[in-house]
């Protein structure tokens, strides 16, 4: 099993930052893929940016250009860097890892993330 553990949400004012973090613990050495989901208030969730253990990156619509995801191996983190923020952002941000093994997918607890002056 994975567990993932999701800090560095908050409040933010429109046009400010912020860093989320997801560190992986348990059975890591099956994990090929992490990324950042999210889910606003009555949306369906919707996929903000993934990474494979290679570094390669995919971000959601509209995504890349303001979010940035990155990950420190030795770490066995993921980040999501988030600049010019807006309140259409505001949202729960969930992590995910994806295994080759059962349970092919894990979560987080999810973090809240609120853009508001």
């Amino acid at each position: 099993q994975v567990q993932l553990v999701e800090s560095g949400g908050g409040l933010v004012q429109p046009g400010g930052s912020l860093r989320l973090s997801c560190a992986a613990s348990g059975n890591i050495f099956k994990i090929y893929r992490m990324g950042w989901y999210r889910q606003a208030p009555e949306k369906q969730r919707e996929l903000v940016a993934t990474i494979t253990n290679a570094g390669r990156t995919n971000y959601g619509d509209s995504m890349q250009g303001r979010f940035t995801i990155s990950r420190d191996n030795a770490r066995n983190t993921i980040y999501l860097q988030l600049n010019s923020l807006k309140p259409e952002d505001t949202a729960v941000y969930f992590c995910n890892a994806e295994s080759s093994i059962l349970p092919y997918d894990s979560w987080g607890q999810g973090i809240q993330v609120t853009v508001s002056s």
